[in-house]
């Protein structure tokens, strides 16, 4: 038995996000810059350059960021 997705409210805030988008966040006390790769419900992801990956210590070019945790521009 399965049971009907739920529709939630989206806030203006994640509504207005798009695609390439570029936005700002601070991870290991570093400013990283990237672009909207995939908006999820909560959170986007982002991909940064090669050198910012290496600077906050991911293993990729595409990383999580929380909707709370970034700024647009």
């Amino acid at each position: 038995m399965a049971f009907p997705r739920r529709e939630k409210p989206v806030s203006d805030f994640v509504a207005a996000r798009h695609i390439n988008e570029e936005i700002s966040f601070i991870r290991n006390d570093h400013e990283v810059n990237g672009t909207i790769h995939k908006i999820l419900e909560n959170s986007v992801i982002v991909k940064i350059s090669d050198n910012d990956a290496e600077r906050i210590g991911v293993a990729s070019n595409l990383t999580v960021v929380a909707h709370k945790n970034y700024s647009v521009g």
